[in-house]
């Protein structure tokens, strides 16, 4: 849709919301921050003005990052434990604070990833 006198286009640009998500930014405009905090989304978007406080994730993103990032160390301490046979507390010293810097790493993208995925689907809409 060209409109006004100069033809530039009206139609806003189409923002990936899975990108927008792992990226933390609005899924709507992929300009505006989606959280406040570490976890708490904001409750409108600082640029498009957005109303997230009608969405709502949940422990969805909580329940998929715990089972990647255990997957993730489990079979890497196996492997490590079959090829290598190091002592067990060896692993766990490795494999502990691993797992704690993967789910706390990952979270925040989940979420993101979550709750465009949410807008994308249009859960939750009447």
């Amino acid at each position: 849709m060209t409109g006004g006198p100069t033809g530039v286009d009206l139609q806003p640009a189409r923002i990936d919301p899975i990108r927008a998500g792992l990226l933390c930014r609005c899924p709507q405009c992929g300009q505006g921050p989606l959280f406040a905090g570490f976890l708490k989304v904001v409750e409108r978007c600082g640029a498009c003005g957005f109303d997230f406080t009608r969405l709502n994730t949940g422990d969805g993103a909580a329940i998929f990052i715990m089972q990647i990032a255990g997957g993730i160390v489990v079979f890497g301490a196996l492997f490590v434990q079959v090829a290598y046979n190091p002592p067990i507390w060896a692993m766990l010293a490795v494999a502990l604070p691993l797992v704690a810097a993967l789910s706390v790493g990952l979270m925040r993208p989940g979420k993101g990833v979550m709750i465009a995925l949410q807008m994308r689907n249009k859960a939750g809409a009447q």
